[in-house]
């Protein structure tokens, strides 16, 4: 698959989403074409970017007036002192609403840059250079910005579209198989709640993509991409159809906060945790089609995905991820809202359940 181009319209923004392998060499050509011009600009980069790497961004931007930060990427720094940081040094730079901030890292590091940038001077230009598989499909488009707090994932943010977005596959060639697994989680979730079709690709071809193998690789991130475009140009701020994005999200936010994000379990684990407790919760509830069930679990056999929650929680953990998950932003009421599958590629986001109800499905995965 050649290097491919999504547009993504959103409001009155629109903005380029460029997929393909070694999209850097042609760095100012994209730009260009872009239509993007900027006199200074901010490189935040995730300390796990191979200094090779930022060595040629800094070579292709040698025109540019460009600072850089270093951040050491996690979810438990990405928090308000961050975003201070940054601040400070645009603040600083006297950057003005025409100058750039770049991401150069995975969706922590796009997050809070994009949060940044969308605060400073209310808006300045965002570029975000994806360097993971998951945030190649799924956290650098959109315009979800967010930094955790003590009382949850993501309750601080906005909605602010990036001007451009490069993601480039030579990226994933440096990150450890955790990390790939990670962002088929949301390969995965994508598929299940919008294209059968899709899915059954996966399950046919997910050991290449799991192993970078072309065109698996570069066909799965722009099918990913595709279907959340579709869902964003429809309902850019979550006000209905776009909470379809966050299957699974209510669970797996819940067990990151529960552990205080820390590595024994990341993002992408615990959405594909979150996948599966959905799943479950929605076959004990009488929504799922049995057969399609049946083919999630088979398909996460067959990769060897996590499946059982006892392997990660024990039942002294109930009551707090409960707490988290009544705090999840989707709520609109007293009751938790799930997003569930009726079927692969048919979820509904308008389930309300009571505490009750969950905590006597969390006590039964975790003691039975």
């Amino acid at each position: 698959m050649k290097n491919s181009i999504i547009k993504i319209k959103t409001g009155n923004q629109s903005y380029n989403v460029f997929v393909g392998y070694d999209l850097f060499k042609n760095l100012l050509k994209i730009l260009k074409r872009s239509s993007i011009n900027f006199e200074k600009c901010l490189l935040v980069v995730d300390s796990k970017v191979p200094k090779k790497f930022i060595k040629r961004i800094n070579l292709l931007l040698k025109e540019k007036n460009k600072f850089q930060y270093i951040f050491n990427s996690s979810e438990i720094n990405k928090n308000q002192k961050t975003i201070n940081k940054l601040l400070n040094i645009l603040l600083k730079k006297n950057f003005h609403r025409n100058d750039c901030i770049i991401s150069i890292g995975g969706g922590i590091t796009g997050d809070v840059s994009s949060f940044a940038a969308s605060i400073l001077k209310r808006g300045i230009k965002f570029i975000n250079i994806p360097t993971t598989l998951l945030a190649q499909v799924d956290s650098s488009i959109g315009g979800k910005t967010g930094i955790n707090s003590k009382y949850g994932k993501n309750l601080i943010g906005t909605f602010y579209q990036p001007s451009l977005v490069i993601s480039d596959t030579a990226f994933l060639k440096t990150l450890p198989k955790r990390e790939i697994i990670c962002g088929y989680a949301e390969i995965f979730k994508h598929a299940l709640i919008m294209n059968k079709k899709f899915f059954n690709y996966l399950d046919k071809n997910a050991k290449n993509i799991l192993n970078l193998k072309k065109p698996y690789l570069e066909n799965t991130i722009f099918q990913s991409c595709l279907i959340k475009k579709k869902v964003i140009e429809k309902d850019e701020k979550e006000k209905n159809i776009r909470k379809i994005l966050n299957f699974g999200h209510t669970f797996a936010h819940a067990f990151e906060a529960t552990n205080n994000y820390s590595k024994k379990i990341n993002h992408g684990e615990a959405v594909l945790l979150g996948i599966i407790c959905a799943s479950n919760f929605a076959k004990q509830n009488n929504i799922i089609n049995i057969d399609d069930y049946k083919k999630i679990i088979n398909h996460y056999k067959k990769l060897n995905l996590p499946i059982k929650i006892n392997n990660f929680f024990k039942k002294n953990k109930i009551n707090k991820i409960l707490s988290f998950m009544k705090k999840d932003k989707k709520n609109s009421s007293k009751k938790i809202n799930l997003i569930l599958l009726k079927k692969i590629g048919s979820v509904s986001y308008s389930y309300q359940f009571n505490e009750k109800i969950i905590s006597k499905f969390f006590y039964k995965e975790l003691v039975y």
